[in-house]
């Protein structure tokens, strides 16, 4: 491949990556798009609807960067990934930005050549189990069977799991998320694992969700949010920003309803986010009402976790850690000034 070089990722692994002339920012405005690395049906994040359209908390994420970028949210071409070509589709180049349930985590974040702008959606890993199993408790899951997904943090961390608490499981691996519900519904496995909100979201898929329940242990921290390649800082801000503004949003009451009315505001900070009082976007290639063009075209962070995974969905997960950080939460955006 004459326009590529190679990186090393650890453990003998070789990932080409395309070498891309200028800016992300100069092709994506070339092409009219941003290419964005999604999940392929992972209800809540990353799905296709009845009318054959991506909708999920990850893909707004997708859509509020093209609003700022392009002004428009629309041009999205969403490229559905599996969980061990992800990484390759975005040092390639064939994604701009990765949104796909993906967890930051040091090895990611030093060895892959990407880097994480923020976290979308703090989750952690769980078990769902055969109601009829009658277990209460993951310390109850020695000598399991657990099915899982390859080339996720989830197998990792069932070993750390299991080996800290004495315990033995036999792993059933499948390659997608659809292969591993299937599996725990054809009686494969007594046990599923994945993060919390995957798990949700395939234990609706189920012909009768009552089979199967959520066990109340979190075992691991899974801060998921969107990466881009290194050595773009521009586009790096680009993409951080357009998750912070949709927090900042949200704490400053400008919601994707009123965001037309908050445009006469004389509040100080809701006037640099809206660029009425100052050019935050200058500085990162685009246009003085990107945060506008977000909250009006996708929302702020209440607005697209309510519709995707919270009280306006069928999922109706609470905010918990994913409330502001004054609502009892972790979720907090540096102030844009």
């Amino acid at each position: 491949m004459n326009n590529a070089r190679w990186l090393g990722f650890g453990l003998g692994i070789l990932v080409p990556v395309m070498a891309m002339a200028g800016s992300t920012l100069d092709t994506v405005q070339e092409r009219d798009s941003v290419r964005c690395g999604v999940n392929a049906a992972q209800p809540g994040f990353s799905a296709l609807d009845d009318g054959g359209q991506y909708q999920g908390l990850d893909t707004d994420v997708c859509r509020a960067i093209a609003a700022a970028a392009l002004g428009d949210a629309t041009k999205v071409d969403f490229v559905p990934l599996d969980s061990v070509e992800r990484f390759t589709a975005l040092q390639s180049g064939e994604v701009d930005v990765l949104s796909r349930t993906t967890t930051w985590t040091s090895s990611r974040d030093t060895t892959l050549g990407m880097n994480f702008t923020g976290v979308s959606y703090y989750d952690g890993q769980a078990f769902m189990v055969a109601s009829d199993l009658g277990v209460q408790s993951a310390v109850e899951l020695d000598g399991a069977a657990v099915c899982t997904q390859s080339g996720t943090t989830s197998e990792l961390n069932l070993a750390d799991y299991f080996r800290t608490h004495g315990m033995t499981y036999d792993a059933i691996v499948f390659d997608a998320p659809e292969q591993a519900i299937a599996g725990f519904e054809a009686g494969r496995c007594d046990i599923l694992s994945s993060d919390a909100s995957q798990l949700y979201a395939q234990r609706m898929q189920l012909a009768d969700p009552n089979m199967a329940v959520v066990l109340p242990e979190i075992i691991s921290k899974e801060p998921l949010g969107p990466a881009v390649r290194q050595g773009d800082d521009q586009w790096f801000n680009i993409v951080k920003w357009s998750l912070f503004a949709m927090l900042n949003a949200e704490e400053l009451d400008v919601t994707q309803a009123n965001v037309d009315e908050q445009l006469g505001s004389e509040n100080p900070d809701v006037m640099r986010l809206l660029g009425q009082d100052s050019d935050v976007g200058e500085p990162m290639g685009i246009n003085h009402d990107w945060a506008y063009q977000i909250i009006k075209q996708v929302g702020n962070y209440a607005d697209i976790y309510e519709r995707n995974v919270g009280a306006d969905s069928g999922f109706n997960i609470a905010r918990g850690l994913n409330a502001l950080w004054k609502d009892g939460g972790i979720q907090y955006a540096p102030p844009i000034r």
